[in-house]
């Protein structure tokens, strides 16, 4: 399947092409390729030593190295070939090389890169490899996993056009060490297809690595198949797939072994790839396309309440603690689980001005007084042995006026989307650092409320947010900002009541098909 995907087929002359196996281990690759370069050179009147340079397989075990080019040398034979000829071929495509020092960076040569990448933290290699690996192949950061520098090196070498074929642990996708690759991948190259394989036994070996297929090729960027297999995917169903991708269908399609979809873009930069059912990824990023997403908008703001660095002295119950003019009502994640907030009566103690300076306290001598009983605890935290003249601040400055501002309110870790409307003004709240919040000069907040509390707004923090235990979602900035919505001034009346309606109710349901006449989606996909 990997083969065909990168357009490696025996109806082309195979001994013109360049294709590259960085790891090829006991020749699992291997094998095939020689049987479709064998078919090739046969349908092209072509002798197999045509193909002596046509392919390039590497690995660093002797013993991996004698075993493939064994299984090469005895297809060869057996195809009817010399056996004197087959031998040559095979001692000439596979060679012991530590890839990584054998590939440097320079000019793209190659066709086609396909295999199966070793999975070896860099933190286990010895320190000057991993030192000399970092320096050749720069996506190679934090706590990276080899196969990165694989994915950079192969990417590198492809001649315009060229196509790289991995089956492959799929974690850079979506964390942290994967940043830099995923920016080369879209900044220099196109993704063409992605097939994720977390149920699929598909190695020699039980192994736990989170598979998946994936093509990418040196060109612009076109439409991407996503596709997503099911434990009973095999053969058969490979070639249903390859069927459904080679006739360039936009609809997604779904059976019993894979679901696929074929979107028209794919998503760029060094954020993450999102996750989901191809059906939803399509749906996603079709929405992307066509509204702005809530970190672009016009007049809108998504946030975080404020970090103290010391809760159990800045949040307090008592309201004859300290000044009344040093208190703030603060919003808590306790606050608003029923979907209405209702406070628990916490205040926040605040030592900054209007301004945006910290208070004198000798002015406010039961401020003074307070802090000087939690002294040692005030002075002990990193932020105030940095700034020690400044050592009763929070981590974070208190901003005027945001308490009397309306805004939307979403706690931190839920289940679902759960969008609490803060009305502010006088009776409003300032939030705690476990609170997002939205503020808006454009919006209605109970309309924004509603479409925020639908399933399409949560599919984007579902597709794009780490999965807590028990699938508790989190619903943080970098992810609110990525839902698309559209312009406030084109909602109908009738679409704001019905988002209103639904958003005072806390009806999902209503939320989720006002949002969905909103986007102009005649379905959802689950």
């Amino acid at each position: 399947m990997i083969l065909d995907l990168v357009g490696y087929r025996s109806d082309q002359d195979l001994s013109l092409l360049r294709l590259v196996e960085p790891a090829c281990g006991t020749g699992a690759f291997l094998g095939v390729i020689a049987q479709r370069v064998s078919n090739s050179c046969r349908k092209h009147e072509r002798d197999i030593t045509d193909a002596l340079d046509a392919v390039r397989a590497s690995d660093l075990l002797p013993r991996n190295v004698a075993a493939s080019r064994a299984l090469v040398e005895r297809i060869l034979t057996a195809e009817g070939w010399a056996s004197n000829d087959a031998s040559r071929v095979a001692q000439a495509w596979v060679r012991r090389a530590d890839y990584l020092l054998e590939q440097p960076p320079g000019t793209p040569q190659v066709d086609v890169v396909v295999g199966n990448p070793p999975y070896i933290r860099l933190e286990d290699l010895p320190e000057e490899r991993m030192s000399l690996y970092r320096a050749l192949w720069p996506t190679m950061v934090g706590r990276a996993d080899i196969y990165v520098g694989f994915f950079e090196a192969a990417l590198r070498s492809l001649r315009a056009g060229g196509r790289l074929g991995f089956i492959c642990a799929d974690r850079w996708m979506r964390n942290q060490y994967g940043r830099e690759l995923r920016k080369l991948v879209g900044d220099e190259f196109a993704l063409d297809a992605c097939v994720t394989m977390h149920d699929v036994d598909a190695f020699e070996e039980q192994v736990s690595a989170y598979p998946a297929v994936t093509v990418l090729r040196r060109g612009v960027q076109e439409s991407a198949v996503v596709a997503d297999t099911t434990s009973r995917f095999g053969e058969t169903a490979a070639q249903d797939l390859l069927s459904w991708i080679g006739r360039r269908e936009d609809r997604p399609f779904q059976k019993e072994t894979f679901e696929a979809a074929r979107m028209p873009h794919w998503f760029s930069g060094d954020d993450m790839w999102p996750t989901g059912s191809p059906a939803r990824l399509a749906v996603l990023e079709d929405l992307t396309e066509r509204f702005t997403v809530l970190g672009q908008a016009s007049g809108v703001r998504v946030g975080i309440g404020i970090a103290t660095g010391a809760d159990k002295v800045f949040i307090t119950r008592d309201p004859d603690l300290v000044e009344a003019d040093r208190l703030l009502q603060m919003s808590m994640v306790r606050d608003t689980t029923s979907g209405h907030l209702e406070w628990s009566g916490h205040y926040l103690v605040n030592p900054w001005d209007d301004n945006g300076h910290l208070v004198d306290l000798k002015q406010h001598p039961k401020l003074w007084a307070y802090f000087m009983r939690n002294a040692a605890a005030l002075r002990g935290r990193y932020v105030a042995k940095k700034n020690p003249e400044k050592w009763y601040k929070t981590i974070d400055k208190v901003e005027s006026g945001l308490r009397r501002q309306p805004k939307l309110l979403f706690p931190d870790m839920k289940l679902s989307s759960h969008p609490v409307l803060d009305k502010g003004g006088e009776d409003g709240f300032y939030p705690h650092h476990n609170l997002y919040f939205i503020t808006s000069d454009v919006w209605d907040l109970e309309v924004l409320g509603g479409i925020l509390l639908s399933k399409v707004a949560e599919a984007f923090v579902d597709a794009y947010a780490v999965k807590m235990r028990g699938k508790t979602l989190r619903f943080q900035a970098q992810y609110i900002r990525r839902i698309p919505v559209p312009d406030p001034a084109v909602l109908t009346s009738a679409q704001k009541e019905r988002l209103i309606d639904a958003f005072r109710k806390r009806d999902v349901e209503a939320a989720t098909s006002a949002a969905m006449d909103v986007y102009n989606l005649t379905e959802w996909p689950g």
